[in-house]
């Protein structure tokens, strides 16, 4: 579906974000704080980042024992999912500093952990921020046909077994964009002109791609085999015990924020117009979870609080709580749904459910209501 052609209502509900704007500008200045990060921020860059890189240097160089070896690969996996979380989504978001040379720097981190930063931004900024769940247009719902996270998707026989697959498939999602998604997506972005979005050229963009991805081979595959005292088939099952991890963590937070039995999977008529406005799609599609959980809030990079961060993409993550209670209050007072779960559990559960639900049945109108008690 051409993005162009999509548009969302002005008449419904606008005077809210206008409103919560406001209220949310006035935290800011009232606290006489930046929107962007603090030494909070500084701290757990540091952290992330040694969490990837600490583990790969051991394993390069002193770890003789295979099982030793194995456990800080999938370390190195949690540093890799905490350098994409806490540090590269800020940065491509532009809500890490307020210096551009800091958040184009800190956002091409994501070259050396196996991806694209020009990708990620078209993917994530432009379709999936601006059209959350719109079947055909956000690529975060759209797995080849593989699995069915939307109602408005086709149904085939084999999804019913989704809710049991779909786990081990959530731990390639670093795999395939390395060594397939970045180059498809490239070439797609390319023939519908959303490369324009980045300012960059085609073959510009396909170099930088192809060579970052020999860089990356390099540290990540061709170093191990070589230099690491472990034998060479240790660091192949090691990388990719590293890739699952990360993938599986990343697939995990954005499905259980996105893809619940309360979204409403917006879908535009024949003239390409959604009937909500842009601010009231992104709450009716976005769910919370774990609110009070301050430890996996830190690691996670505040992606549990997804309903302020698609409202407020620039301001960076360390503030997400406290602006929270201001998002929450103002939904209340326009009548809007606030979604939230208490704990991850409970919306990884619910994830499972709806899977389950949309494997088994054409329309979730069908579904029985016992299969959707909580």
């Amino acid at each position: 579906m051409d993005i162009k052609s999509i548009k969302y209502s002005k008449d419904r509900n606008s005077e809210f974000y206008k409103e919560l704007k406001k209220r949310v500008n006035n935290y800011f200045k009232t606290e006489n704080i930046s929107k962007y990060g603090n030494t909070n921020m500084i701290i757990k860059t540091i952290f992330m980042l040694a969490l990837y890189f600490v583990p790969l240097i051991l394993i390069l160089t002193v770890v003789e024992q295979s099982w030793l070896a194995l456990i800080l690969w999938f370390v190195t996996g949690l540093g890799m999912a905490g350098v994409g979380m806490s540090i590269m989504h800020d940065a491509n978001h532009g809500s890490y500093s307020k210096y551009p040379f800091v958040n184009k720097s800190l956002g091409f981190v994501i070259n050396f952990v196996g991806g694209s930063d020009v990708n990620w931004r078209i993917q994530h900024n432009v379709l999936h921020h601006t059209y959350p769940n719109v079947t055909g247009v956000d690529e975060d719902i759209d797995v080849d046909g593989l699995m069915r996270f939307s109602p408005n998707q086709e149904r085939q026989s084999f999804h019913k077994y989704q809710h049991i697959y779909a786990w081990f498939l959530y731990g390639l999602l670093t795999l395939n964009w390395y060594f397939r998604k970045d180059y498809q997506q490239l070439t797609s972005y390319h023939k519908r002109g959303l490369l324009d979005t980045q300012n960059i050229k085609y073959g510009k963009a396909l170099s930088m791609v192809i060579a970052m991805k020999i860089v990356y081979t390099f540290i990540s595959i061709v170093l191990p085999i070589w230099i690491a005292p472990t034998p060479w088939y240790i660091s192949i099952i090691g990388f990719f015990i590293m890739q699952f991890t990360a993938g599986f963590i990343l697939s995990l937070i954005f499905q259980s924020a996105h893809v619940l039995p309360n979204s409403e999977f917006s879908k535009p008529d024949a003239s390409g117009s959604i009937e909500s406005e842009w601010a009231i799609n992104q709450l009716m599609n976005t769910s919370n979870f774990a609110p009070k959980a301050k430890v996996l809030t830190w690691l996670l990079g505040g992606l549990n609080y997804q309903v302020e961060h698609h409202l407020f993409p620039n301001i960076c993550h360390v503030h997400y709580k406290n602006i929270s209670k201001i998002v929450k209050e103002t939904a209340i007072e326009y009548n809007i749904p606030y979604y939230s779960y208490v704990t991850f559990y409970g919306a990884i559960k619910d994830h499972a459910k709806l899977l389950k639900n949309l494997g088994k049945y054409d329309s979730l109108k069908s579904v029985p209501v016992n299969a959707n008690e909580h």
